[in-house]
């Protein structure tokens, strides 16, 4: 497990990522978690004495990562934007569980099947960290729905939500 001290950024004006709180990953240590690396990957660890795990640190160019921080990290932790956090991270490869019955409904639709079977690792785990990112039966019966449609429409991750956010602007979801 790698230790260091950081502080808590958000950016300003950044396209997507407009908006987001995250810590950067400096080179040095993401070299030491995982060398001559420059995708995506996944890590483990503390933010202070918050466990975080399948948590995925996203290149920046230059050998350098963030990660970024979710609502339940900033209140995990209790800071934000200009705090000092001590970090300690390890490269989590702990495959990520689907939430109870989605591989069932999934296994009811060949082509929705078909494309989630055929996405990359780090994609299908996008759906299924969003289905899993919600408390209630009720809600995760919905996210689970909403994902079968947009895989059978073979939309990925960002077009599903688009697609949900043109439907609500339309009042029809």
């Amino acid at each position: 497990m790698l230790t260091f001290t950081t502080t808590i950024h958000q950016f300003a004006e950044k396209g997507e990522k407009t908006g987001w709180t995250y810590i950067e990953i400096p080179e040095d240590i993401a070299q030491q978690l995982k060398p001559a690396y420059k995708k995506s990957f996944r890590v483990k660890g503390k933010l202070d004495a918050y466990k975080i795990a399948c948590v995925a640190l996203i290149p920046m160019g230059g050998g350098r990562f963030i990660l970024p921080m979710n609502a339940d990290m900033r209140k995990g932790t209790r800071k934000k934007k200009g705090s000092i956090i001590q970090v300690q991270l390890a490269v989590d490869n702990n495959p990520i569980e689907a939430p109870p019955g989605f591989m069932e409904c999934l296994a009811d639709e060949p082509i929705a099947k078909d494309f989630f079977e055929n996405m990359k690792p780090s994609y299908r785990n996008y759906f299924i960290k969003w289905i899993g990112g919600v408390k209630t039966e009720a809600a995760v019966a919905k996210r689970i729905a909403q994902v079968i449609t947009a895989l059978a429409r073979k939309q990925n991750f960002v077009e599903m939500l688009h697609s949900h956010k043109a439907e609500k602007e339309k009042g029809l979801n």
